[in-house]
């Protein structure tokens, strides 16, 4: 009979214990933004170089350091931003890339849901001379959008959308 009660109140506790686990794990933290985007050609990122292909990203806190973890292409990458500007240009998530040095190089990654750019370390590019200035100039004909060859903007994708 003792061994009865025993045996029903350690049952009661194994119940709870089962409980409280399944709370604790399906009370996982979320990202605060999370998305995929597509690197095109090789990209420097604040240090770090991503092949061509196909990534994730999270930003887990939407509040300082800003801190992006990449995962894609056998790479996984942590990411912090230099600042974050509470201004968006764009009305879309985009990564804008530099061409510095014949490197591709994200400069910065507009979030509009939250409101803010974050912008990057890239290397500074060399000054031209006065000869290679002389010959790297547009003709008068040339358009904005060819002049500004050396960026670009690479489309992401956010969660949910």
């Amino acid at each position: 009979m003792i061994l009865a009660r025993r045996l029903k109140l350690l049952t009661k506790f194994g119940v709870a214990a089962l409980a409280l686990g399944a709370l604790a794990t399906s009370g996982k933290a979320q990202n605060a933004y999370q998305g995929k985007f597509t690197l095109e050609v090789e990209t420097h990122w604040g240090g770090t170089t991503l092949p061509a292909g196909d990534y994730t990203f999270a930003l887990p806190s939407n509040s300082a350091p800003y801190r992006l973890y990449i995962q894609g292409q056998g790479v996984s990458a942590i990411i912090q931003a230099a600042t974050a500007d509470q201004g968006v240009v764009s009305e879309r998530p985009q990564l804008n890339v530099v061409d510095v040095a014949d490197l591709h190089t994200v400069q910065t990654f507009e979030a509009p849901e939250l409101g803010v750019t974050f912008t990057y370390w890239t290397p500074k590019q060399k000054p031209m001379g006065r000869k290679e200035a002389r010959q790297k100039m547009a003709p008068p004909t040339t358009s904005a959008s060819q002049v500004s060859e050396n960026k670009a903007s690479i489309q992401v994708r956010t969660a949910g959308r």
